[in-house]
């Protein structure tokens, strides 16, 4: 897990520059993000690296979301209906 902070500003960056920070998540100075450490993140902090500090953490574990009670069909009344009726 890769931690990810924009520490210089895109104003007076390329195009290429400001869509690469734009496509890690970050949107003003000093703001964090975390992603995971594939070599396709690696490439773009590789690119802005001038304008970002990152540092490794460990990878929280993710907890599993409580599940919802599972919903069960309706049973139809003892009676029966009009149609069937007689």
């Amino acid at each position: 897990m890769l931690r990810i902070k924009l520490v210089k500003s895109i104003i007076g960056q390329t195009g290429q520059n400001r869509k690469i920070v734009a496509a890690l998540g970050l949107r003003k100075m000093h703001q964090t993000v975390e992603h995971q450490d594939t070599p396709t993140i690696r490439g773009m902090v590789h690119k802005v690296k001038h304008m970002l500090v990152v540092e490794a953490v460990a990878p929280v574990a993710a907890e599993k979301p409580a599940e919802k009670p599972k919903r069960t069909k309706k049973t139809e009344s003892a009676e029966p209906s009009e149609e069937t009726k007689e």
